[in-house]
């Protein structure tokens, strides 16, 4: 059953399991045991981010048509960096074009299968990578172009980190409910619009592999959220570029694991200001 983190009609914040109707079982016990239901039942507010990681990994050019659309070569390993967990975002809550993108033609989507630490683990084996897996979300890896590549010094974390540049959610599924993570159908759409659309068949680096490497000598904290990557399709590499406006809505879908949308708004948070 899919695990969500909801605030109730008092505002209380509540981890549950989704029913039908806007409402959950509310649910007890932590990423690391796992959650059980209570019995008891509350009406849904409105959906959070699943999960608070205590650290957020991406994963660049982890599919083999992205790497050719960008005229890069398919990575021997994957290539990591992290993203501040301030930019975590709840579904249905605005991505902020940055003020300090003055020139308003770089912020960029990024569909990508989130995955979700659950029992905490250190040099694990890729064959036992889903048994520390609480669950499996939408994700999308919003980057800022010119901050990625140019002007941040070389290192990719200040272009991927502005506030609310990791929407994630609407709910967590368990490995149990999804099945195989290396077959799902990937898609993003701005206003509509479809823009990527494909499988995580094409990753270079599988789930498994992922949460292998990452763990080499650290500590894979529960909660800890792994952003596996995004398919061709982005607006940087479309002839001509494309990029986000405030205004749009950007929804990103994965196949048995849902649909996440945000819309965007300028840095003054008005729809048609930059």
């Amino acid at each position: 059953m899919p695990i969500i983190r909801f605030l109730d009609a008092t505002g209380a914040i509540r981890v549950g399991f989704e029913l039908e109707g806007g409402r959950a079982e509310i649910a007890d016990g932590d990423p690391a045991a796992g959650y059980s239901g209570t019995g008891g039942i509350a009406e849904v507010a409105r959906l959070l981010a699943p999960a608070v990681p205590p650290n957020i990994f991406g994963v660049g050019l982890n599919y083999r048509r992205h790497a050719a659309e960008t005229g890069q070569e398919i990575p021997e390993r994957p290539i990591v960096f992290m993203k501040p967990t301030s930019a975590v975002l709840d579904p249905g809550e605005p991505i902020r074009i940055p003020a300090c993108c003055e020139r308003g033609d770089e912020v960029d989507w990024e569909a990508e299968l989130a995955v979700i630490i659950g029992r905490p683990g250190r040099d694990i084996p890729e064959e036992r990578a889903l048994e520390h897996v609480l669950g499996f979300t939408c994700a999308n890896d919003v980057s800022a172009r010119r901050w990625q590549k140019h002007a941040g010094g070389g290192q990719m974390i200040r272009g991927k980190g502005f506030d609310t540049f990791c929407p994630l959610g609407p709910r967590l599924l368990t490995p149990a409910e999804i099945g195989d993570p290396g077959n799902l159908a990937v898609r993003s759409l701005v206003n509509g619009a479809i823009k990527q659309s494909s499988t995580t068949a094409d990753m270079v680096h599988g789930v498994g592999a992922l949460i292998a490497y990452l763990s080499r000598d650290v500590t894979l904290l529960p909660g800890t959220a792994i952003l596996t990557g995004t398919p061709e399709g982005v607006g940087v590499a479309r002839r001509p570029p494309e990029f986000l406006r405030p205004g749009d809505e950007v929804v990103v879908e994965i196949e048995r694991v849902g649909r996440l949308v945000n819309p965007v708004i300028g840095a003054g948070g008005g729809a048609g200001t930059i």
